[in-house]
């Protein structure tokens, strides 16, 4: 059985996906980034991993899961030149979990976006 988890944003039903899919003990993160609720994306690099780990704390609760149970974490981030700047977010969010993680370079669906972040979680 599959539970789908909604954030309510617009590019949810643009592009046709969940911000969350819950399938037995496992919750699949869709990909977050530094936009705001109106569609403005935040000036920097950290403010953005931090607005992208916020809504992924959000759908995780939603879920009934918590950081905690993150096992995998992918960053997709726009610029090598960047990481310096973002890598105090991502310790502080995942520095005592230590999740598997993957960092990509590569553009994102706006210029305006920096970083891009999605997880996995295993309950129990």
């Amino acid at each position: 059985m599959k539970k789908r988890i909604s954030s309510g944003s617009p590019y949810e039903a643009v592009i046709g996906y969940s911000r969350a899919v819950v399938a037995g003990d496992w919750c699949f993160v869709s990909g977050c980034t530094g936009a705001e609720s109106d569609g403005r994306f935040l000036p920097d690099i950290a403010r953005q991993a931090e607005n992208a780990l916020n809504v992924i704390r959000q759908a995780l609760a939603d879920a009934g899961f918590d950081l905690s149970d993150v096992v995998r974490v992918q960053y997709t981030v726009t610029n090598r030149g960047l990481v310096d700047d973002l890598a105090p977010a991502l310790a502080a969010a995942f520095g005592e979990i230590r999740p598997a993680a993957t960092m990509v370079f590569a553009d994102l669906i706006h210029p305006e976006m920096l970083v891009e972040i999605e997880v996995t979680a295993l309950r129990g």
